[in-house]
């Protein structure tokens, strides 16, 4: 086992790995809750039963993806990265696709399907690692950073520290409150612990601040540990009804597929890049075994869409295992173990609240700007494209759109620059793409 996930070379173990993979699970295991209630749209009231996919099979759809998509990167790919359904998408699939456009969420979920199908085949011919590869060292350092950002904004807002402000976008939460309290507090731990150079430090300070949470009322003490697993009968298979239907093939589904493509083709490369990055498993501006890597998260997609769940994608919550040691693919096998489990430990899961997840995104966040110090900022031609794939992530509270931006102004600035023999000829057509994703997508 040590041989094969490499812990000699990569300079690790069992106990780094295990506490790594936990970690990890502890800081996106939200997702088995927030997924079920987003795909139920279960917050928008007065709705007919047949738009609101079933609570229960969306939760163990989302826990078995998540669990085969870990198994395989962390098998197959044999990194610390951990996969689930993800954000955004799953809201883009029930309040834009179902809710807003009307399109039934077993279309929907063909054409989840069918994204993932196509990525398969991109992986197995090699573009996508091509792609991924002929992105200059300083964007991907740029977009390690992004990540660390948007991250750190979305611990931040989730946890009250940072909320609405409509004359300013946003500001400081309530200080008052209990939650907010809990997570400054966790926050506060963490950073001590991280200082005093404590391995495993963001994990200690998730389990003292959760015991700190139910000492004071604001974390509710499980009644029980383990609860029956819900049917997946609603949601499964419910992806191939969608081809016998000829209102599926659609100029709206091609739309919708399209985005599922778009979305999920940059997430998971900057997801991909930023942890390989702070885990130092990058070598000469190339992502080891990134094909495999690839593979694995379209397969991911396609499991997913089949049990009855949107885009299943590599998360960047995984930074927090590798912050806390995890530098192998063991450590999303522990991910992918506990995920399963998960299933019949349901009841656990809700003490785990944002206020106990904050504080580790946050500090994350921290140590992936880091790859700021790697950028030529002299380099204005170099700067600009880094700076607004950076800054734009939180700003527009998406990663595949800063993205998008900095790589359009890549190209522009090193053309005028008399630089041009210096970009990749893939950058020039992800110029092309990422203008009419601008014009016609978004």
């Amino acid at each position: 086992m040590k041989k094969y996930f490499q812990f000699e070379e990569l300079g690790t173990n069992y106990r780094r790995e295990i506490i790594g993979g936990l970690t990890t699970f502890l800081a996106m295991a939200y997702i088995l809750v927030v997924n079920p209630i987003t795909l139920s749209l279960m917050d928008v009231p007065n709705l007919p039963d047949s738009m609101r996919m079933d609570y229960g099979a969306v939760f163990v759809a989302t826990a078995v993806a998540a669990a085969i998509g870990s198994l395989f990167m962390g098998i197959i790919a044999k990194y610390p990265v951990a996969l689930a359904p993800g954000m955004g998408l799953n809201a883009f699939f029930a309040y834009t696709v179902v809710l807003t456009m009307g399109i039934p969420w077993q279309h929907a979920l063909g054409g989840v399907f069918i994204s993932g199908v196509i990525f398969i085949i991109l992986s197995l011919s090699g573009l996508r690692e091509k792609i991924i590869n002929s992105i200059p060292a300083e964007l991907k350092y740029a977009v390690s950073a992004g990540i660390g950002l948007f991250i750190t904004f979305v611990g931040a807002q989730s946890a009250g520290l940072i909320v609405n402000n409509d004359a300013v976008l946003v500001g400081l939460g309530d200080f008052s409150d209990g939650n907010v309290l809990l997570a400054i507090f966790g926050i506060i731990i963490t950073v001590i612990l991280m200082t005093k150079g404590i391995k495993g430090g963001i994990f200690i300070g998730m389990v003292v601040t959760s015991i700190a949470g139910m000492i004071f009322g604001l974390i509710d003490i499980p009644e029980k540990l383990v609860d029956s697993i819900p049917s997946v009968a609603p949601t499964f298979g419910a992806a191939f009804q969608a081809f016998g239907d000829s209102s599926f093939f659609t100029t709206n589904m091609l739309v919708v597929v399209l985005t599922f493509l778009f979305v999920d083709f940059f997430d998971t490369a900057g997801t991909l890049v930023g942890v390989a990055n702070q885990a130092g498993l990058m070598k000469d501006n190339k992502l080891p075994r990134a094909g495999k890597a690839l593979l694995a998260d379209s397969a991911a997609t396609v499991v997913g869409a089949i049990f009855g769940t949107s885009t299943t994608t590599s998360y960047i919550e995984s930074t927090s295992g590798v912050a806390a040691g995890a530098r192998t693919g063991f450590a999303s096998v522990i991910t992918a173990g506990l995920f399963l489990l998960a299933l019949f430990f349901f009841p656990v899961l809700e003490v785990i609240t944002s206020a106990v997840t904050a504080p580790a995104l946050i500090i994350v966040g921290v140590l992936m700007v880091a790859s700021l110090g790697k950028i030529d900022w002299t380099k204005f031609e170099i700067a600009v494209p880094a700076f607004l794939t950076v800054v734009m992530m939180p700003l527009t509270y998406s990663i595949a759109t800063g993205i998008a931006i900095g790589f359009i102004f890549y190209p522009i600035t090193m053309i005028i620059k008399g630089r041009s023999k210096e970009i990749h000829p893939i950058m020039y057509f992800l110029f092309v793409v990422f203008v009419l994703y601008f014009v016609f997508l978004k």
